[in-house]
């Protein structure tokens, strides 16, 4: 078969959740599939980085996102080479208007209709707008945990032949590291001394990153001086009021935000961190949880939606909504250096569970229905 994916959100979203999938996805298919070829259409040159088979064709796409895409340029791109199966990972936003073969499309999560006041106004009305078209379009529907597939039949009663769930994984950069090493680097590039509590992943509502905050508030004066929370990542909707929070609580001194740190670098932070925290109120899978599990890295996360799916006994499940819960289980996680360890066995274990072959291996499965 002759299989099309759209590639941009490998790209554009680098370093979320949906530009990860795509990234390891296309990654992962080219390296195993030797039956299907594949047309990747792939913003830029950077495909190349995938070190791809000679049968793999990718389109390098110039123009940032316009309507022209979907009405024009795919569906005459997919008609003119054949195209048996035609895949969008990143939500299936970007479907075709004209359908000339089967849809695959990959729905991470319902978050606009689950949690619509947690998301930006333009992808809340863009992915309301979308959806319904793209559930009655699409022939499978891949998602990524149960959780999530049970959310699609709720909202949109398909059946479960039509949805197939694919789990995804922490990729091959995240892994133990040389933990002393990995402080010096931290400190050194990002002004980050001493022991610290990390948290990544994002500066939404949705995040939750209020909770952590004042829980470290109540922590402060029962730990050293020295060991402080960390808030990695670009400051964008709702950081400002993250700032003023830290402000109030007068923890400036011990709540630092280095900014944004590229990929290559998250592995540093993770194994540089006492204690990783993600007290998210929902996720489709949630990465981070896996990625820091990955490296070894004692985790805190919340016991709702997918991630006590994705985690189990991997990492220290709290309320998300209870400070006080949280800052308990910090304090113990900080202090207990034989509870620590056996949260570093069983976050590796949990972590290794996972892996973006068996993603890609689950996902030609779909394809081949079509075969």
């Amino acid at each position: 078969m002759k299989i099309g994916i759209d590639a941009r959100a490998a790209i554009w979203y680098r370093g979320t959740g949906i530009g990860t999938y795509t990234y390891q996805l296309s990654r992962n298919l080219v390296g195993l599939d030797s039956r299907n070829t594949y047309r990747f259409f792939w913003p830029g040159d950077e495909y190349k980085d995938l070190d791809p088979r000679t049968d793999a064709v990718f389109n390098s796409i110039l123009r940032h996102k316009d309507k022209f895409w979907e009405e024009v340029h795919i569906p005459a791109a997919l008609e003119g080479d054949n195209i048996n199966v035609y895949h969008v990972p990143q939500n299936g936003i970007g479907l075709p208007v004209r359908k000339g073969c089967p849809f695959v499309v990959t729905v991470h999560d319902l978050i606009p209709y689950v949690y619509p006041e947690t998301v930006g106004r333009n992808y809340l009305k863009v992915f309301l707008q979308e959806m319904p078209r793209i559930m009655e379009e699409a022939d499978i529907v891949i998602t990524v945990s149960e959780w999530s597939k049970k959310d699609i039949q709720k909202i949109f009663k398909l059946p479960d032949e039509r949805i197939l769930v694919t789990y995804e994984a922490a990729e091959d950069i995240y892994r133990p590291l040389d933990r002393k090493k990995c402080r010096e680097i931290i400190s050194q590039k990002y002004a980050v001394p001493g022991r610290f509590v990390l948290y990544l992943g994002g500066f939404g509502p949705r995040k939750n990153i209020s909770s952590l905050v004042n829980a470290f508030f109540e922590l402060k004066n029962e730990l050293d001086p020295d060991v402080n929370l960390v808030v990695v990542g670009k400051p964008g909707r709702d950081f400002e009021e993250l700032n003023l929070l830290v402000d109030a609580l007068g923890i400036r001194d011990r709540v630092l935000f280095p900014g944004f740190a590229p990929v290559e670098d998250l592995p540093l932070f993770y194994n540089a961190a006492a204690v990783f925290v993600y007290p998210s109120i929902y996720e489709g899978f949630g990465l981070p949880p896996i990625e820091a599990m990955a490296c070894g890295t004692p985790t805190i996360t919340s016991n709702v939606s997918s991630i006590p799916e994705v985690v189990g006994d991997g990492a220290v499940l709290i309320n998300p909504f209870n400070s006080l819960e949280l800052a308990e289980n910090i304090y113990t996680l900080l202090n207990d250096e034989d509870l620590a360890l056996q949260y570093t066995v069983k976050g590796l274990a949990r972590a290794n569970q996972y892996s973006w072959k068996k993603t890609a291996e689950l996902t030609m499965q779909a394809y081949e229905r079509f075969a």
